[in-house]
């Protein structure tokens, strides 16, 4: 592993779908970069965990997230909107990765200020190939907040 950083780069996975889960964290370990990925199962815990509340007391800061749209409690969307509303988050970069390609779902996420939208491709290979791909961008390439 090429390390750029020197510590694990925080990445929030908020994903209800244990396979996707599985899969992404599958594509993020055979990466370039160290990191760690946290995971919540839906919105409104996403949102604990960011603000460090609850059961998140003491969580490390978040370097950037990795969003789906479709969420039990707290939707993808309105997620989005908090976090990019909220002060103390909105520097965060938000990666919208959903099995969607809805043009709407894509207009109205960079309207909330996401800063990427992709679409989960089906085949594994193509989705560890899309992982690899943000990896390489938004790991290697762009300076995150807090790193």
């Amino acid at each position: 592993m090429n390390d750029v950083h020197s510590t694990p780069v925080q990445i929030l996975l908020v994903e209800d779908s244990p396979g996707d889960v599985s899969l992404t964290r599958e594509a993020l370990q055979s990466g370039r970069v160290a990191n760690e990925l946290n995971v919540v199962g839906d919105g409104e815990a996403a949102l604990r965990y960011l603000r460090g509340e609850g059961e998140h007391v003491g969580s490390k800061a978040t370097n950037l997230v990795l969003l789906d749209l479709n969420l039990p409690k707290k939707s993808g969307r309105e997620v989005l909107e908090e976090i990019k509303n909220d002060p103390a988050l909105m520097h965060i970069p938000v990666i919208v990765l959903t099995t969607s390609a809805d043009e709407e779902d894509i207009l109205r996420s960079y309207q909330l200020h996401a800063n990427a939208f992709v679409t989960k491709p089906v085949v594994f290979g193509d989705f560890v190939e899309a992982l690899a791909r943000l990896e390489g961008f938004w790991l290697q390439v762009v300076h995150l907040p807090g790193e």
